[in-house]
């Protein structure tokens, strides 16, 4: 008789030990020493651990930074910026259709004056040309997976893309050494002046077509200077640069960082860049041809740069060497 009334209490207790028994390890999961939860915890703390391999970060296995520079480089800098490129692209062609080409309102002289010397030209070209590598390759890499890669497939697209991401990398500092090359050519000429401020009243005349004197530069080519050029350019440059170069043991909350500025400053720059080429070239008559062979026609100097215009055919006349009006007659 006892024996079978120790079976019928063994009988009855086991299942609720065996629940207890299966319930312990829920119970004393984040309690164990190497539990998954306690592991994953500490490894994305950021805290660094113990590794044989020596270097900045090297310790530390997964950086959560990384993600919230994901969604923020694929979310708001990608969405406004692809947004701000339209705008500025579609307001450029409508007001070429509205406006169209800013015409010389007086027929060539056929006299030419020098507006660039060689060696300001190379150093424009230089800077121009490393540009428009550096935006090409730049919005492949940044917008080409949603917009190129549904087009060229994987294979075509992987080629490009990598073929992009070198040859940003090796003409960026050349870009930047354009850059600063340019700054001290042309600082000089970009500084402030009094005349601006009525440049700035009447816009430059673009709207009105009323005439404006002004400088070699004028204010909205200052702005692009030293907004453009000096400022989001090196930026982008400088910031580029510690992508470029991570061998410096730059940490990877610096190089998040660096990316945003690199990108936010980039896309800036092409929206000014657009403006900038649209004036120098089909939005107004003559403006290309003193960037392109030095020269410019007396009349596109005078009725855009009358100032300027006015000063070198003064120091023409006092310089005993040949005044610019005996410049090479323009080409047809």
């Amino acid at each position: 008789m006892k024996r079978i009334f120790l079976l019928l209490l063994f009988g009855f207790l086991a299942p609720a030990g065996a629940l207890a028994a299966d319930a312990q390890p829920a119970r004393t999961q984040t309690n164990t020493p190497h539990n998954e939860v306690r592991l994953w915890r500490e490894v994305r703390s950021g805290q660094p651990g113990i590794t044989t391999v020596r270097g900045i970060e090297t310790g530390v296995l997964v950086q959560s930074g990384g993600e919230t520079w994901r969604e923020l480089r694929t979310g708001p800098v990608m969405l406004y910026g692809g947004i701000l490129l339209c705008l500025v692209f579609g307001a450029i062609v409508a007001f070429y259709a509205l406006r169209g080409p800013v015409k010389l309102k007086e027929a060539r002289s056929g006299r030419l004056i020098e507006r660039f010397t060689g060696v300001e030209r190379i150093a424009h070209w230089s800077m121009a040309i490393s540009f428009v590598i550096l935006a090409l390759s730049g919005l492949t890499m940044l917008f080409g997976r949603h917009l190129l890669l549904p087009v060229l497939g994987h294979g075509l697209f992987s080629g490009l893309a990598v073929l992009g991401k070198n040859l940003h990398n090796f003409v960026g500092p050349l870009f930047l050494l354009s850059i600063a090359v340019s700054f001290l050519i042309f600082v000089r000429d970009n500084l402030w002046n009094a005349v601006d401020a009525l440049w700035l009243r009447k816009l430059g005349g673009l709207l009105s077509g009323e005439h404006v004197p002004a400088e070699r530069f004028n204010l909205g080519e200052k702005a692009w200077f030293w907004l453009g050029l000096v400022v989001l350019g090196f930026a982008a440059s400088l910031s580029g640069l510690v992508l470029d170069f991570p061998n410096f043991e730059q940490g990877r909350a610096i190089m998040q960082w660096a990316n945003i500025v690199h990108v936010a400053a980039a896309l800036l720059f092409i929206c000014l860049a657009m403006g900038h080429i649209y004036i120098g070239s089909i939005g107004t008559e003559g403006a290309l041809e003193g960037m392109r062979d030095g020269y410019v026609d007396e009349v596109w100097a005078k009725e855009h740069h009358e100032l300027w215009y006015l000063d070198q055919k003064q120091k023409a006349a006092k310089s005993p060497a040949a005044p610019a009006s005996a410049a090479p007659a323009a080409q047809p």
